[in-house]
């Protein structure tokens, strides 16, 4: 007579607190190293984009605003073979706005005695001012405070940096690279992805170095203004 089968055990693993079972390794050899997630690496567009980015502080507000609103249309995204005109276009945008960053340069801002902000432009004689409403307005001011926020050396400089940096911004646009150096070789192609990484490097040291007290039209800072002396 044969004897009955013996019953046969499952043994379940032991559950953790998520309610998930656990496995023991019966080995060293067992253990599975996961590889480590890693996020995308930067390439070196990515990290010529953001030295772009930082680079824009430096600049007037309205100049990349208006060449960020204008170039593409003004490339063809990029495009300029199928139209010949929109090289001609786009030259003269960087060419205009690349003028307007250095004349802004020369702008400056006071607080007057009356409380109220002054524009101008700073000359080598003085300080014109933008917004006089009245004679008598203008003659509340003391000759020696025009004379006094004339001009220096130190503007020139900046102003030569900062039409620099412009165009930096500008040619690190994939649009206008694509629009004048459709058949780029890899040296250009080098150069123009390293180029803004250089220049935010070498201008933001003069900047630090050589900083500006001028508040001037477009700029954005929160530092205090020049005061006319009481």
């Amino acid at each position: 007579m044969a004897s009955p089968a013996s019953p046969i055990v499952i043994q379940m693993p032991p559950l953790t607190n998520a309610g998930t079972a656990t496995t023991k390794p019966k080995d060293a050899g067992d253990f599975a190293t996961a590889p480590t997630p890693s996020g995308p690496k930067a390439t070196a567009t990515d990290k010529a984009m953001s030295s772009a980015a930082n680079l824009a502080q430096l600049l007037p507000t309205g100049t990349v605003l208006a060449y960020q609103a204008l170039a593409p249309s003004f490339t063809n995204h990029g495009k300029c073979e199928e139209s010949p005109a929109n090289q001609w276009l786009t030259a003269a945008l960087v060419i205009v706005l690349a003028a307007l960053s250095l004349a802004f340069s020369f702008t400056d801002s006071v607080v007057g005695r009356d409380q109220k902000l002054y524009y101008g432009v700073a000359t080598p004689r003085g300080f014109n001012v933008f917004n006089f409403s009245s004679e008598e307005e203008k003659q509340q001011w003391d000759p020696s405070e025009f004379r006094r926020l004339r001009v220096r050396p130190l503007d020139y400089m900046h102003a030569v940096f900062t039409a620099m940096v412009f165009l930096t911004v500008a040619f690190s646009d994939v649009g206008l690279q694509n629009c004048f150096f459709p058949n780029a070789g890899r040296n250009t192609e080098e150069l123009l992805k390293n180029l803004p990484l250089g220049m935010a490097f070498f201008s933001s040291f003069v900047f630090m170095i050589f900083p500006t007290k001028r508040k001037g039209i477009g700029y954005n800072d929160t530092t205090p203004r020049k005061k006319v002396v009481t």
